[in-house]
């Protein structure tokens, strides 16, 4: 199986690449697509030059196109020089029964780790792929610099950048999200996807839960501060979100947390792109540190 990356289309945008991709993965057993904007900065490539680059983990229904036309990123990511990658959030076409249900969320779910339940272990291997394959092999084939890797997302793709960043601290050296699953242990919609996944076992649930991995730290893991932006108005608040437990769990492990909480807004890319600039901004600041 082929795993080289194999251009799809390419876009100029603000002086740079708007450009993506879809390639065989080993991890997932399928095809798979990414995005990634690069900035005028990376017009240095044929010189061996890289640049930083930012993960964006998109949520539930979305697929890797979903940031770079919604979030509204690209501009201040190329005065920044910073590349943007957005990977699909979940496999598709795994021949799972059940699967275009995907735990009520639409093909969009999954979840960002490991299934270790089958069916759903087979091909259900979002951190495999992303930790292990994916960015791997965008260092190798294109000019972004591995050493300088920040990552952020959506509602599931925020439980997934907080979870990711935590389980991995050595590959990504900045953090944030907007309105993040922050205890998928304690809501309805981690309830199913853990059972699914994951099985039973609430300690297998706890090694993804963003409030769980944090309260279990000694130390802070994200010196720098990790920044959630979060609107007031938004449904899932109450029920399925929960910051103020990732916010309990960071204050008990001295872990630096901006928790900026936004009267009106709601849970949808309005929302997300208000507050792009301050998230690039704090990428950028550790990224380029």
């Amino acid at each position: 199986m082929s795993t080289s990356p194999e251009l799809i289309s390419e876009h100029g945008c603000f002086g740079g690449l708007q450009r993506f991709y879809k390639h065989d993965s080993q991890a997932i057993g399928l095809p798979m697509k990414f995005s990634i904007f690069l900035p005028p900065q990376a017009a240095i490539e044929k010189a061996g030059g890289k640049v930083p680059a930012l993960v964006y983990l998109a949520g539930l229904t979305c697929n890797e196109e979903t940031f770079m036309t919604k979030g509204g990123a690209q501009g201040l990511a190329a005065e920044l020089g910073i590349a943007l990658i957005a990977p699909d959030t979940s496999p598709r076409g795994a021949g799972v029964p059940g699967e275009s249900e995907s735990w009520d969320f639409g093909v969009g779910a999954g979840f960002y780790l490991d299934a270790s339940e089958a069916p759903w272990s087979k091909s259900y291997r979002m951190e495999s792929y992303i930790t292990t394959e994916l960015l791997p092999l965008i260092g190798k084939t294109l000019p972004i610099d591995s050493a300088r890797i920040g990552i952020s997302g959506h509602s599931m793709g925020g439980h997934g950048a907080l979870t990711l960043a935590l389980r991995h601290p050595a590959l990504f050296k900045s953090v944030s999200a907007f309105a993040p699953i922050c205890a998928p242990s304690q809501c309805p919609w981690g309830h199913k996807a853990f059972t699914g996944y994951l099985g039973a076992d609430k300690a297998a649930w706890a090694a993804h839960d963003a409030s769980a991995l944090m309260g279990g730290m000694a130390t802070a893991p994200f010196p720098g501060g990790i920044l959630i932006d979060q609107g007031l108005a938004d449904k899932f608040l109450a029920e399925q979100l929960h910051p103020h437990l990732f916010e309990a769990a960071c204050a008990g492990s001295g872990q630096p947390l901006t928790l900026r909480r936004h009267a009106g807004y709601d849970h949808g890319y309005y929302f997300i792109s208000s507050f792009m600039a301050d998230h690039l901004q704090h990428h950028a600041r550790q990224l380029q540190a």
